[in-house]
C-alpha cells in the first residue's frame, strides 16, 4: 500500500522534470533562433566591384561639372566619347580615362578596352547587389530614414528612399551594409551621413534603381551603384564612389574614393 501511494508522487516529479527540460529546450531554441536572426542581418559579403573599384567616378553617358570640383581617384566614361567628360585635369588627383582621343588634355588616357571591362564589372556589381535576398531590414522608416541608426546587413526598400535629416551607420571595420532601393534616392540639403564604431565607406553599397540626388552641401558615405543618373548638387561631398549606368552631374563637389588605388591597378 505504501508503495502504491508513492507512485503518484513519483509521476508528478517526473512530469515536473520533463516540463522543466522542455522549457529549457524551448528557451535554448529561441536564443539560437534569435542569434541566427541577428547573424543573418549582419554577416553578408561585400559587393565585388572588380575593375570598377579602381574608379571614384564611372559613367556610361557622360560626366558634367560646374567648376571647381575636387576628385581623388580615377574617372572614366564609356561607351560615350571623351567629349562628354567635362572635368579638367587640375580637378582630378588620379587618372582620367576615355575611349577615344577626345577628353581633357593633357592628362586624359585612352583605354577603350579597360573601360569596357570596368563598365561590365560595374553592371555585374549592380546585379549582385540587387540580387541579394532575405533582407534583415525591410522598408525601415517607411522609406523616410532621417534620424535613424542603421546597423550592418541587407536593407531593402520597395519604393523610394528619402534622407531628410542626419543618419548614422554604426558597426565594425569589417561590417558590410548593402542598401537596395527600388525607386529614387534623395538626400536633402545639408544632411550628413555619419559613420561610427569603425564603419568604413568601402564596405557600404547603395544599389538604386531610380535616380540619385544628393542635396546641396550634404555629405554621403559609400559606393553608389546607380541604374540611372547620379546628380550631386552644389557643395556636396562624397566619401565613396559614383558608379552610374547613365550620367553623373557635379557642381563644385568633393569626391574621395575610400581606398587608395595604385596607379598600376588599371591600365
Amino acid at each position: 500500500m505504501k508503495f502504491n501511494k508513492k507512485i503518484p508522487i513519483l509521476a508528478m516529479l517526473f512530469i515536473g522534470l520533463m516540463s522543466s527540460c522542455s522549457s529549457e529546450t524551448e528557451s535554448l531554441e529561441f536564443e539560437e533562433a534569435n542569434l541566427i536572426s541577428k547573424q543573418s542581418k549582419s554577416l553578408i559579403l561585400p559587393v565585388n566591384l572588380r575593375v570598377a573599384g579602381n574608379f571614384a567616378i564611372l559613367s556610361k553617358s557622360g560626366i558634367t561639372n560646374v567648376s571647381p570640383s575636387v576628385i581623388t581617384g580615377n574617372v572614366g566614361t564609356s561607351p560615350i566619347t571623351g567629349a562628354a567628360l567635362l572635368l579638367t585635369c587640375p580637378q582630378v588627383t588620379g587618372n582620367i580615362y576615355t575611349v577615344d582621343a577626345a577628353g581633357p588634355l593633357p592628362c586624359k588616357i585612352t583605354n577603350a578596352t579597360g573601360l569596357t571591362t570596368a563598365v561590365f564589372d560595374m553592371q555585374t556589381a549592380y546585379t549582385d547587389a540587387a540580387g541579394r535576398s532575405n533582407p534583415g531590414y525591410l522598408n525601415e522608416g517607411a522609406g523616410i530614414i532621417g534620424g535613424l541608426m542603421l546597423k550592418p546587413g541587407l536593407h531593402k526598400w520597395t519604393s523610394t528612399l528619402l534622407i531628410p535629416t542626419d543618419i548614422e551607420l554604426d558597426g565594425g571595420e569589417d561590417d558590410v551594409w548593402i542598401f537596395q532601393v527600388a525607386g529614387t534616392l534623395t538626400m536633402s540639403s545639408a544632411v550628413r551621413m555619419n559613420l561610427s564604431g569603425g564603419a568604413q565607406a568601402k564596405n557600404i553599397f547603395w544599389q538604386v534603381s531610380g535616380a540619385v540626388t544628393l542635396g546641396t552641401t550634404s555629405h554621403f558615405e559609400g559606393n553608389i551603384l546607380g541604374a540611372t543618373s547620379i546628380a550631386v548638387q552644389t557643395g556636396a561631398t562624397i566619401n565613396g564612389r559614383l558608379l552610374a549606368q547613365t550620367a553623373v552631374t557635379l557642381q563644385m563637389n568633393t569626391v574621395t574614393v575610400p581606398v587608395k588605388i595604385p596607379e598600376e591597378a588599371f591600365r
